[in-house]
């Protein structure tokens, strides 16, 4: 025997348990939730009570069985729960939910199901939300996943899951907007990582005293973002009502990371001032914890930790992206170098055009690390092109030209080296 009962609110819940107590002819007893509890303590067959989206503990305990051959299982967004009570559903691999949207929608593009797997991160309720909008609307998976790539904020706010009365855009937003009042902390943190990567990251590297800061926050961030970085409990405090909506995925090493689609809605649902302070603010943040030294071994499990949200706020011509570009070369990572320098030297040339003293140093950056990461004449062909123009405009005897000239030779004779060994 098996029951559900929605137990979301309490006054639901306990209506509930006057039906359940109706069906075991248990109505005419007194309290439905103690003549339920009497029926099932009783009954010599197993049974299985399940409370669906309960707030916490505390809000279904007085409708727990005390007794009985069955189980309870109690499912929550809250993650907060008291040891080895609690088991994490993860997200679906690709695999899996491509195979769910596959079967749900009966398109058996396996390509587009696997791509809208993906673009939606293996979220259970965004899958059937993007099923059920597929199925109503008699369109194809793989034209959801176009729109889905242009308008992803829409759509999930779009589609009617099956035994669920929200959309993941709602879900959300009312759990938003719960939080807001009653932990403004909370809602900032999210706020700042929704502009960062979906990857986890060590708090402790955002959160420590940066006074600098101060200029570079809007007057709506400052109020919110100030405390989280001078007071040492503010974290905490922000994380716990995050976790109770499931918004934001810590683990004990107090790394803390936020779902892209999650990420996505947060930054939809403000407007579009108040996303571009709180963009420029995970900027900041991200560009004041790189560490002075990207050479030092020493630095470098911490820009690892940073680099991917690094690349997701910083902008390509950041001051600090040298920074990026000079730990992944140090760290051996010499291709990786080499393609973010491009793109540091394409955003160069369009802020400060292509005969800017910055442009020249970044086009040598990019030939040396193209040199190191194993393409000797490709660094060789680069310095050649740059030297007439380095000469013309700072000079000859400048130090930028006559490192670019001794590079050049260096790099010539390289290139002579490898073809000699072809």
């Amino acid at each position: 025997m098996g029951w559900q009962l929605p137990a979301e609110d309490p006054a639901v819940l306990a209506a509930g348990f006057g039906e359940l107590a109706a069906q075991l002819d248990a109505a005419d007893r007194g309290d439905p939730v103690a003549s339920v509890h009497s029926v099932l303590a009783a009954s010599p067959a197993p049974w299985l009570l399940v409370f669906d989206n309960a707030p916490d503990r505390a809000s279904v305990e007085r409708f727990l069985p005390p007794a009985g051959d069955g189980r309870v299982l109690i499912t929550s967004r809250n993650a907060l729960w008291p040891p080895r009570q609690a088991v994490e559903v993860p997200v679906l691999d690709v695999e899996v939910a491509a195979g769910f949207l596959a079967a749900r929608t009966g398109d058996a593009d396996p390509q587009a199901a696997a791509g809208l797997a993906e673009a939606v991160g293996g979220l259970p309720l965004a899958l059937e939300q993007a099923a059920a909008y597929v199925q109503a609307t008699g369109g194809t998976l793989a034209g959801y996943l176009a729109s889905f790539r242009q308008r992803r904020a829409d759509l999930l706010g779009r589609g009617e899951p099956a035994g669920y009365d929200k959309t993941v855009a709602t879900t959300w937003r009312l759990a938003f907007e719960d939080m807001q009042q009653a932990a403004p902390g909370a809602a900032g943190l999210l706020r700042l990582l929704a502009f960062c990567a979906p990857e986890a990251i060590p708090l402790r590297l955002l959160f420590q005293p940066r006074p600098d800061l101060a200029a570079w926050l809007g007057a709506e961030v400052e109020p919110v973002l100030t405390p989280l970085l001078e007071d040492p409990l503010a974290p905490g405090d922000a994380i716990a009502p995050l976790r109770r909506y499931s918004l934001l995925s810590s683990a004990a090493d107090g790394s803390a990371s936020v779902h892209r689609l999650v990420q996505a809605v947060t930054i939809a649902q403000m407007p579009a001032g108040l996303a571009a302070a709180w963009q420029r603010a995970a900027a900041a943040v991200i560009e004041a914890a790189l560490p002075a030294d990207p050479e030092s071994p020493d630095t470098w499990d911490t820009f690892a930790w940073l680099l991917p949200h690094a690349q997701a706020v910083l902008a390509d011509d950041s001051g600090s992206m040298w920074k990026i570009v000079s730990y992944l070369g140090e760290s051996g990572n010499y291709p990786a170098a080499r393609d973010l320098q491009q793109r540091v030297l394409k955003a160069r040339i369009q802020v400060s055009g292509p005969e800017h003293a910055d442009t020249l140093a970044d086009r040598h950056e990019l030939a040396y690390w193209t040199g190191q990461a194993g393409d000797a004449a490709g660094a060789r062909d680069q310095l050649a092109a740059l030297l007439p123009t380095t000469e013309r405009v700072l000079g000859p005897e400048h130090p930028e030209t006559l490192a670019t000239r001794g590079n050049l030779a260096y790099w010539t004779q390289q290139s002579e080296n490898d073809a000699g060994l072809a």
